[in-house]
């Protein structure tokens, strides 16, 4: 079922980019349960596993039916494009519990018998106390599922924000759309996203469209939120194909006794653009060792470096490319 978002003029002087570390900690518990999302993270669920089952993750899970409304105070789209986890579940708790209520009955509303159940006749009684433990459980989840694999996320989703910010300013908001995702339409000053839960329309209205890609919610596209909250849409990011690999599975041997392993093994793992911190994390080198690489292949034509907010990110040339799609010698 579609999903329509209707523009103003000035909607489109105030579309955005931002990124989720709560989004992307209540889409990998929704992940955990959908088998049909499990194909690109199947290494994070191995390594997850174990921890993710000593979570109690029931009360959100009840909130997450396959099929109409999910409750939208949970992971509001961000006010600012680099919000933290801290800053974003504090917001959560701060959420007018009315709200919250509300929200809830109209998730239960479509799970079949979950307004009657013991779990969310619980919920509705005292909703002060569920927005407490919602938060908490989702604080948890973090700490488990996103936390110790945040750098490695935020450079893919840093990356995907840079490349598409440099395409709107190529081809245009319309053709951007359609190259985000085949599910974005654009017609007649509106905007259809296609294959959501349930069939809902918004008048935009002057507020503007948030955009945030999402390494969890693949395959899905998400459109939506009601007021009070601003309106988004959330898409899969570039590059989760290779996401959970690890960098020196994929450099060549033969590239590697031309540069040295390290120094292959970082120009192989920049397939998407990324920053000097996590490019040390994803390889399990240190900081100044990682620099150092980076400012020979870039001084060695490989590599450019561009500033991306608090950051600088790095992305092969077309040399570059060409050396790290190199096939192995024979």
């Amino acid at each position: 079922m579609p999903f329509h978002l209707h523009f103003h003029e000035s909607d489109l002087l105030r579309c955005r980019f931002a990124l989720s570390p709560l989004w992307e900690t209540q889409e990998a518990v929704r992940t955990l349960g959908r088998p049909g999302r499990h194909g690109y993270h199947l290494p994070w669920l191995r390594r997850t596993g174990g921890s993710a089952a000593r979570l109690d993750l029931a009360p959100l899970h009840l909130l997450m039916p396959d099929g109409g409304h999910n409750p939208d105070f949970i992971c509001p789209p961000p006010l600012g494009p680099l919000a933290s986890f801290e800053e974003e579940v504090a917001a959560l708790r701060a959420v007018d519990p009315q709200v919250a209520r509300d929200d809830i009955a109209l998730t239960l509303a479509d799970v079949p018998g979950g307004a009657r159940s013991v779990a969310g006749r619980r919920m509705l009684a005292d909703p002060a106390r569920t927005v407490r433990e919602l938060a908490d459980l989702l604080e948890q989840a973090w700490r488990v599922l996103v936390e110790p694999y945040w750098p490695r996320l935020r450079a893919l989703l840093e990356a995907d924000i840079a490349y598409h910010s440099r395409r709107l300013a190529e081809v245009g908001f319309e053709r951007l759309l359609g190259e985000i995702s085949p599910q974005l339409r654009w017609a007649d000053s509106t905007l259809t996203v296609t294959g959501t839960r349930g069939d809902h329309m918004r008048v935009l209205g002057g507020e503007g469209l948030v955009l945030m890609p999402s390494v969890f919610v693949w395959p899905d596209v998400v459109g939506g939120y009601e007021p009070p909250w601003l309106p988004a849409v959330i898409y899969p990011a570039r590059g989760i194909g290779g996401l959970w690999a690890q960098a020196s599975d994929r450099t060549p041997d033969a590239l590697a006794r031309l540069l040295g392993r390290a120094r292959a093994d970082v120009l192989c793992a920049l397939d998407e653009p990324a920053g000097t911190s996590a490019l040390a994390h994803r390889l399990g080198l240190a900081p100044s060792s990682v620099s150092a690489h980076l400012s020979v292949l870039r001084a060695a034509g490989l590599l450019t470096s561009r500033r991306y907010g608090h950051q600088v990110l790095y992305e092969r040339t077309p040399l570059g490319m060409a050396l790290a799609g190199q096939e192995q010698a024979p």
